[in-house]
């Protein structure tokens, strides 16, 4: 047990090491991140936060990434959550084969994506507009969690829809005020998995938002990193502020991550 616990401290410590690293020198002069990489800061650049907040215009830029994010996410939600409960409860051959189609989709790369997202994108008018990158979000991660909903919507019993129905419910009432509540520990993994994915992407954004002012975080990131220069000591402080609210969104619903997972595959 010993062995097994050094063991796992050891790899918890090199899981952290980036981490470290981030946040050790995003507080270090450009000279000290060059020659002194993993030392800690003899001196404390606090500095480097305010600069790289003003040169990155970041509150635009997380204001931008922040509006995606939960337009995105609430859109899967919504429209997820109904498609898959009908999908379990009508199981005719056409709705199986609808999941079977969702299910597929799940499994192509987006790399092979790109260039006709982009094409359709340009024909619809989605490109450089935020709504735009948030219809494309939405239609790219719901066959994931359309897949998850399914699972954890099949271990809820139909006898209290089907009380709640002699009772007078009719069909919306019926989700939204008996069926949706009960589907919370899917719906807050869902949330956390998904926030993650959008608020940390980079290649979607950079295909469809080439407008400065539609930046969205990572973007403005990027634009410190040029053929010739890169500038450490602001993308360092840049990324620590990147960081804060995806941690804090995990640690704090991380619970019930857990529990949507352990019963979606144990129930579903």
């Amino acid at each position: 047990m010993v062995v097994l616990g050094a063991g796992l401290i050891v790899l918890a410590l090199l899981f952290l090491s980036p981490f470290y690293f981030v946040f050790a020198n995003s507080v270090k002069s450009i000279e000290d991140i060059q020659l002194h990489t993993a030392s800690l800061p003899t001196k404390l650049e606090w500095v480097n936060y305010g600069r790289a907040w003003d040169v990155l215009h970041f509150s635009r830029a997380l204001s931008n990434s922040f509006l995606i994010t939960v337009l995105s996410v609430t859109s899967m939600v919504i429209l997820s959550s109904m498609a898959a409960y009908r999908l379990v409860r009508r199981p005719t051959r056409g709705n199986k084969f609808i999941f079977l189609l969702f299910v597929t989709a799940m499994i192509i790369p987006f790399q092979t994506l790109m260039i006709p997202l982009v094409k359709v994108g340009r024909w619809a008018g989605l490109l450089n507009h935020l709504l735009g990158i948030v219809v494309l979000y939405s239609g790219l991660g719901v066959s994931l969690c359309i897949f998850l909903y399914h699972g954890f919507i099949k271990s809820i019993p139909q006898g209290i829809e089907e009380a709640a129905a002699v009772d007078g419910c009719n069909p919306y009432s019926l989700f939204w005020r008996i069926v949706f509540p009960l589907l919370k520990p899917m719906t807050v993994t869902i949330i956390v998995l998904q926030c993650l994915w959008i608020w940390n992407d980079f290649l979607l954004p950079m295909l469809v938002l080439q407008k400065p002012d539609l930046q969205t975080i990572q973007l403005a990131i990027n634009s410190l990193f040029g053929q010739y220069v890169k500038q450490w000591d602001l993308a360092l402080p840049a990324l620590v502020i990147t960081i804060i609210p995806s941690m804090a969104l995990f640690l704090a619903l991380q619970k019930h991550v857990i529990d949507g997972v352990a019963a979606g595959a144990v129930k579903g």
